[in-house]
């Protein structure tokens, strides 16, 4: 029940149960688990794979589904879910340190999203959360949300096709798209990382994996790069880190949003799905706009 990376890690801190560790089903349906989630307040979330993690401090805002309208919440962590993706959710105990953590799984069984609980009375409100009989299949899952077609949709669209397989379909039918999008050279996105971080440009980022995406937004307050190809960003209160070995390609795309036409880099893993990427949420200044379009417009071109 895990998602492996390149070097055979896990993004999700012991993500599979151990012997001494106590396991809760809970409810994986809306808004059944919305609720669940809303209840804690420390956590610490992560979503990704081995292109690229979100790992982000504070409490859960009201999850969205595909098919929803959706914000990125300031100081919150922000998911999107597609509803007819999530296999199950379960709580997990370490008997030995009191930890718990609360995983969202696809329906093979792979872990997508992870919340640690942190504080006490977050453990102790895990207790609350209502739970299914192991093997029991929920009665009524709600179907999956009507979305526009992408290839004339807005932003949402496209992340909403994103998070229905991957965006692998997506992909490969790019020529049907009518908005602006051309590939990229991934080796610019550092570059965009450091420049946002001295500029004060604010970003929004978000991460794909599987049926769960986790969005976050605001101004990026370190960011470094190893020579092992990893890059780091420290983004209001998450931390992005991507493994510039795992891109396989990058492209930048624009579609209509909230401020206007507004370009988003999209980063893919080599089976073509998209695992990451880097845009303006919402309402922004004109100012900071016209300056993400202006650097976006900037970048280079794939070799």
């Amino acid at each position: 029940m895990s998602t492996q990376d390149a070097d055979g890690g896990c993004p999700f801190e012991g993500c599979c149960p151990r012997r001494d560790s106590s396991v809760r089903l809970i409810d994986a349906r809306m808004p059944q688990l919305a609720r669940s989630l809303s209840l804690f307040r420390y956590v610490q979330a992560v979503t990704g794979g081995p292109v690229a993690h979100l790992d982000q401090a504070g409490g859960y805002a009201v999850p969205s589904l595909r098919g929803e309208a959706f914000t990125v919440h300031p100081d919150s962590i922000t998911l999107r879910l597609d509803a007819g993706g999530v296999g199950s959710a379960m709580l997990i105990r370490d008997d030995g340190t009191g930890s718990a953590a609360l995983h969202l799984l696809d329906e093979n069984g792979t872990t997508v999203h992870q919340g640690r609980l942190l504080s006490d009375g977050d453990r102790l409100l895990s207790g609350l959360v209502p739970t299914v009989a192991p093997g029991s299949t929920p009665a009524v899952r709600l179907p999956a949300l009507a979305v526009p077609p992408w290839q004339h949709g807005d932003q949402l669209a496209q992340l909403d096709e994103i998070l229905a397989d991957g965006g692998a379909n997506r992909r490969a039918r790019f020529a049907d798209y009518t908005g602006e999008h051309r590939p990229l050279d991934f080796e610019a996105v550092p570059t965009v990382l450091e420049h946002a971080c001295s500029t004060g440009l604010p970003l929004g980022v978000a991460v794909f994996a599987g049926p769960a995406m986790q969005a976050c937004a605001g101004h990026v307050h370190v960011t470094d790069r190893t020579t092992g190809g990893r890059v780091f960003a420290a983004l209001a209160n998450s931390t992005l880190e991507l493994d510039l070995t795992a891109i396989r390609a990058c492209h930048l795309v624009r579609a209509a949003a909230t401020h206007g036409p507004t370009t988003a880099l999209e980063l893919d893993d080599a089976d073509g799905n998209c695992a990451a990427l880097i845009t303006q949420f919402g309402m922004v200044t004109p100012e900071t706009h016209a300056a993400w379009e202006a650097l976006t417009a900037s970048l280079p071109p794939a070799p």
